[in-house]
């Protein structure tokens, strides 16, 4: 997620404690983790409003698709040189740009008197969520130089990504039945200013220089940003999209091929475990966002249900992923990555095959526990894949090979909204498309598990 962060040597700590600011660890691991929780849920706290936005702001299903995915595709994107840059500005710095912008926008999205308007302030979530993110998890290695207490620290940071993901959907149900769409956006301001707070306990960040890949990352944003717009909007647009973003494409290979710090290194790919790392983590975001996205739709659009009752249709699973989570770490420890992630994407592949027999007409008891395997099989896969790339590069890469792995899953997730929703929109109804929607999934799990089964045996 950033490169290594140095940590505070006994000088350091000395010329703290002269200036009167004195470290707190703990105010710093609460900061950071406000942030990345904050980050986390606005990834899925949205889906189950969408239908609220429609019905206030207009736009039909492009609009909302680009509510999603203008925030998922700036978050990915920028992610692969934000980590660079809060090392060159100092993590505590780049933090609290991040969450300063992060707050403001989440105030501009509150205030959208227009879904134009409510789009572009998504995007600066995006943004400031790139930002954010590597800056967070520099401030906990930063605030915690003993290994042991740094990976407790860390633990804990992680879950609070976990429980984000965990209750997006119904955060976003009960907040829009309670306060009306807008609530999910005005909740993060006072989560922001807290942050904020805390963040005066955090001790200056050094800086150090770490080279900046700019065509790298700006053809990067072209072809996310042209394949993206040429899903969504179709046509004659649509096509001069695609091909904006093929020769985007084109001029990234080749940037990447010759600068001396890529912000893709092409090279990670030759590494096998590495590309059954990505593939797995490609196919397990496609599954899983692009699915909550979809019955969050289906829910509410076609079963007719309410907003809560549609966010409360996704608390078994939502409840189940962050227990789920350490349960495969332990797996992870105990048996290698290989046998978790292999056995969560069967276990995927078997959920999304489950939700084909829903139907309009399908009773709310039954639903809710459909949607448990598929939470359980991403869940369990999610951490030994995460392991497995980390293991499968030096040491040194492990930070570049960490930002490549989540911009991957995050773009993945922001896709599968674009190509799943010009699929339930289009001529063929919702119905047809769902199907094929979830058809898809079930065919990306089942190739990434086939790729998986290939890795070696045991610890990777």
């Amino acid at each position: 997620m950033t490169s290594e962060t140095l940590l505070q040597t006994p000088s350091r700590r000395h010329e703290l404690a002269g200036s009167g600011r004195v470290p707190a660890p703990g105010a710093t691991l609460l900061a950071a983790l406000f942030g990345f929780f904050l980050i986390t849920l606005d990834a899925t706290v949205v889906t189950v409003a969408l239908p609220a936005i429609g019905g206030d702001l207009g736009g039909g299903l492009p609009g909302l698709q680009w509510v999603v995915d203008g925030y998922t595709l700036a978050f990915a994107a920028l992610m692969l040189s934000t980590g660079a840059l809060s090392d060159r500005i100092g993590a505590g710095r780049a933090y609290a740009v991040g969450i300063t912008l992060f707050t403001l926008a989440s105030a501009a999205c509150g205030l959208a008197p227009a879904l134009s308007v409510l789009i572009g302030a998504r995007v600066l979530q995006g943004v400031a969520a790139a930002v954010l993110l590597p800056a967070s998890l520099a401030l906990v290695r930063q605030a915690y130089p003993d290994a042991a207490r740094r990976a407790r620290a860390v633990s804990l940071w992680a879950a609070g990504g976990s429980v984000a993901v965990a209750l997006g959907p119904v955060a976003g149900g009960a907040l829009t039945s309670a306060w009306g769409w807008r609530g999910i956006f005005f909740i993060n301001l006072p989560v922001g200013v807290t942050a904020l707070i805390l963040l005066t306990r955090t001790p200056r960040s050094e800086h150090r220089p770490s080279p900046l890949d700019v065509p790298g990352q700006l053809s990067a944003v072209v072809v996310l940003a042209g394949v993206t717009f040429a899903v969504i909007e179709g046509g004659a647009v649509g096509l001069a999209a695609a091909g904006v973003a093929a020769l985007a494409l084109v001029a990234f290979l080749f940037a990447e091929s010759r600068h001396p710090h890529p912000v893709v290194p092409l090279s990670l790919f030759r590494n096998r475990t590495v590309s059954a790392s990505m593939a797995a983590g490609a196919a397990n975001s496609i599954a899983f966002y692009g699915l909550i996205f979809v019955l969050s739709l289906f829910f509410q659009q076609v079963r007719g249900q309410s907003a809560l009752s549609a966010g409360l249709m996704f608390l078994p699973m939502s409840a189940l992923i962050p227990v789920v989570n350490v349960f495969a770490g332990k797996l992870a420890d105990r048996f290698g990555p290989r046998v978790p992630m292999l056995a969560g994407q069967l276990i995927a592949v078997a959920g999304v095959l489950l939700l084909l027999l829903l139907s309009p007409r399908t009773p709310a008891l039954l639903v809710a526990p459909a949607l448990v395997p598929l939470a359980v099989g991403t869940a369990l896969t999610v951490p030994p894949l995460t392991a497995s790339m980390l293991e499968a590069v030096p040491a040194d890469r492990a930070g570049l090979a960490a930002g490549v792995l989540n911009a991957g899953r995050q773009v993945s997730g922001g896709l599968a909204v674009a190509v799943f929703g010009a699929l339930v929109g289009g001529d063929s109804g919702f119905a047809p498309g769902m199907r094929t929607s979830l058809l898809i999934s079930a065919g990306l799990l089942a190739l990434s598990a086939l790729a998986t089964a290939r890795l070696r045996p045991g610890r990777g």
